[in-house]
């Protein structure tokens, strides 16, 4: 599309006008983003609100918010030390004193495809790495954030020059011309499905990308663990924006002795925190099709012999208003939907185990996923599921937080993703660490010259002791 060419172009050619920003200049555009969530905070949880239908707010505050406010503070802490010169070791033997330096340079101009689960956060997070890192971006929204967008792309030029950030509308074949264009890198959130189309895009302009994508992602509770601590903390995070999290614990593995005490727990505690699916704490799925994927997921399962237990008083889903409520589903078919996709909504299948090493067995026979979530008070059983299953990112004793500490890197594996940001791992992702040689005035490579005799006989020799 030529508003997308034609957007790039301008980006680029201010960034070869200004290929280094300066400390200050980056400090600058830092701030400038701080600025523009703080000051438009309750405009962004309502547009983000009416894109889902209802949203949460607290949630929006909580999941979106506060973690790029605290994301921006951190890299503004951090970011002279990330943008010093690296200098490295050279090797005296045969270069007599040079002088090795790796300098973190920008790469230029950032292309970001958001998903619409968490759309500010997936916008503004990737923004603080770009920007700090020196770069100008170009993101393009999802078509399911649309009042998002619009009131982002209404705002925006009150902040950031069009050479500096541009947002996009998904309007209809918007993100395939986007994952067309030849950016210095690009950074993709959403599914596998939608991940392939885009590296394969990317690929015809060998552009870098990175993907972060999901599967499913798995919790596993020992039997050592504090059944009831564990059910209160998988249970807000599986239920957390109705599930619609990449990271979230699609499926839960616990010992079979446990289950029935687990759904006890599960049914006093969600109707506690949603004594119904009408709570305004409880947030809407995204759309219709959505909607009905989830609810034949369900009927599948039940069909075929799973058993459906229903968390919350009331009507087990709302078609008006998009709600489905919580739900954990026993012996569901291991070829059945629920089972073989992520599910991305309020439904949480568990499985039964006997022995740590089926556990192991069982999630190592599926794709790698985002995120894996062990409950133990056991190093030892910590240090063993961790050793043995590998996954994106972990966090121990608790789901999803891994992803909100700001120095650590964000990223997936295998099927799950690849690359990383997030902090420092975000600063160097979205530059180009450029080693540099200084040679000195007298150096040895003269004497490795040909004509080749007895004297590069006897430096090779030296060279290879």
């Amino acid at each position: 599309m030529q508003q997308l060419t034609e957007a790039l172009a301008l980006q680029r050619a201010a960034y070869f006008e200004q290929p280094e920003p300066s400390y200050i200049q980056r400090m600058a555009d830092l701030k400038t983003l701080e600025r523009l969530i703080r000051e438009n905070q309750n405009d962004l949880v309502l547009a983000m609100s009416q894109d889902y239908g209802h949203r949460s707010r607290h949630e929006t505050l909580f999941a979106e918010i506060v973690p790029i406010l605290e994301g921006i503070k951190y890299a503004k802490r951090q970011l002279k030390k990330w943008m010093k010169v690296q200098r490295r070791a050279v090797d005296f033997k045969m270069f007599f004193g040079g002088r090795n330096i790796a300098v973190p340079q920008p790469l230029g101009v950032v292309g970001v495809i958001v998903p619409w689960n968490f759309p500010v956060f997936l916008t503004f997070v990737p923004l603080i790495s770009i920007f700090a890192a020196g770069n100008r971006a170009m993101v393009k929204m999802s078509e399911n954030s649309g009042v998002l967008a619009r009131l982002l792309i209404d705002k925006l030029p009150a902040y950031f020059s069009p050479e500096k950030l541009q947002i996009f509308e998904e309007t209809g074949h918007v993100g395939i011309a986007f994952s067309q264009l030849p950016f210095d890198h690009l950074l993709f959130t959403g599914s596998g499905q939608t991940g392939q189309a885009v590296m394969a895009a990317a690929a015809k302009n060998l552009c870098p990308v990175t993907l972060e994508l999901g599967g499913k992602s798995p919790a596993v509770v020992l039997e050592d663990y504090s059944l009831r601590k564990a059910a209160e903390r998988i249970l807000f995070v599986k239920y957390l924006n109705a599930g619609q999290i990449c990271t979230t614990v699609d499926y839960l593995c616990l010992p079979s002795q446990s289950i029935d005490a687990f759904v006890t727990l599960a049914k006093e505690i969600v109707s506690q925190r949603y004594p119904s699916i009408a709570s305004p704490d409880y947030t809407s799925i995204i759309d219709d099709k959505s909607f009905t994927r989830l609810i034949q997921a369900l009927e599948e399962a039940k069909d075929r012999g799973a058993t459906l237990i229903q968390l919350t008083e009331g009507e087990p889903w709302n078609t008006e208003h998009r709600k489905i409520a919580p739900h954990i589903v026993l012996n569901a078919p291991e070829d059945c939907e629920l089972m073989q996709r992520e599910i991305f909504g309020p439904i949480l299948p568990i499985r039964g185990f006997e022995n740590i090493n089926d556990v192991v067995h069982y999630i190592n026979a599926r794709p790698r996923p985002l995120a894996f979530y062990p409950f133990s008070n056991n190093d030892k059983a910590i240090r063993f599921l961790i050793s043995r299953i590998m996954s994106g990112g972990v966090t121990v004793n608790d789901a999803l937080f891994h992803v909100a500490q700001h120095d650590m890197p964000f990223g997936g594996v295998g099927a799950s993703g690849m690359g990383h940001y997030h902090g420092k791992e975000g600063f160097m992702t979205f530059s180009k660490l450029r080693p540099i040689y200084r040679q000195p005035a007298f150096s040895g490579i003269k004497w490795m010259m040909p004509p080749y005799g007895k004297r590069f006989e006897l430096i090779i020799k030296f060279l290879l002791r």
